[in-house]
């Protein structure tokens, strides 16, 4: 009998190329995908691999089956939920480091109301995931908008929240002059190949800042962490759930001149359009 699962499984296999990385997005075991795959031949009447190759290959009945499996399952993603409805099925969601917490937060919230619903999240910079969205490795992912707004035709954008640049420093700083303290205390960069490292870039240098280098890291937590025993300064975004503001060996002192932010908001292929789970995500991420 012809399964939804069947047709989630075999989208799997023909975007990864292999049994075995499809069976690891599918949270199944290799032999279930083989087992799955000879079923839904069977189910369909259809050779769909041909199995004389080395490696996992479609035959021309395969590659068509394909391309009417992904247009019938994108249709079913568009199907929107009635309020109560459980929300089932297996789903890959990466995000950014920063956000990764208050992502896993809101999963187990959901899972427990929706049992059924299979979550498997994963980490990398924005650049990687929108790459991994891109193939097809992850379901959705939540990043740090680009500084220019760029984004891959193939991908829509949805923004989430917005997070204000501050001077980030230890109680033992005194005073709330930006440029003094970030020319006289040693300087903690957040990884400037990343768009939150080119955001902080943008703003000193628009402020005409010249910090005082000492350490660049790809950790907002772990720099914070050097802040609070007082190893330097910083400036980041304030995480939104972050709790900064009541850290009683932390102070947040306001940049000069305009406002800089740092934009996030989740991406996904066009092709996939919002379903209810993904609504649902970026609303208990916005709160």
């Amino acid at each position: 009998m012809l399964t939804l699962r069947m047709l989630r499984t075999l989208q799997a296999v023909a975007r990864s190329g292999t049994f075995a990385t499809a069976a690891e997005k599918t949270a199944l075991t290799q032999a279930a995908v083989s087992q799955q795959m000879r079923g839904l031949e069977e189910a369909l009447g259809r050779q769909i691999f041909d199995r004389r190759a080395r490696q996992v290959a479609l035959t021309r009945e395969g590659r068509e089956i394909c391309a009417k499996v992904d247009h019938i399952l994108a249709l079913i993603d568009e199907l929107p939920a009635r309020a109560g409805d459980t929300m089932r099925g297996s789903i890959i969601i990466g995000a950014v480091v920063s956000v990764i917490g208050a992502l896993s937060l809101a999963v187990a919230h959901l899972k427990t109301d929706h049992p059924e619903l299979e979550v498997r999240l994963t980490s990398a910079r924005s650049n990687e995931l929108a790459r991994m969205v891109q193939d097809g490795d992850v379901d959705l992912a939540v990043v740090v908008g680009s500084a220019d707004g760029s984004l891959d035709e193939s991908l829509a954008w949805t923004p989430l929240y917005e997070e204000p640049l501050m001077l980030v420093t230890s109680r033992a700083a005194t005073g709330d002059d930006a440029r003094s303290i970030l020319r006289e205390r040693g300087f903690l960069r957040f990884d400037r190949r990343v768009p939150t490292g080119v955001v902080i870039d943008q703003a000193l240098a628009e402020l005409g800042i010249e910090p005082l280098e000492y350490l660049e890291l790809n950790s907002i937590e772990t720099i914070v962490s050097l802040v609070r025993n007082d190893v330097g300064v910083s400036v980041l975004p304030v995480l939104q759930g972050g709790k900064w503001k009541n850290d009683p060996n932390l102070r947040l002192v306001p940049l000069p001149g305009r406002p800089f932010i740092r934009t996030v908001g989740m991406i996904h292929r066009k092709a996939h359009r919002q379903t209810a789970l993904t609504r649902t995500i970026a609303d208990m991420l916005r709160q």
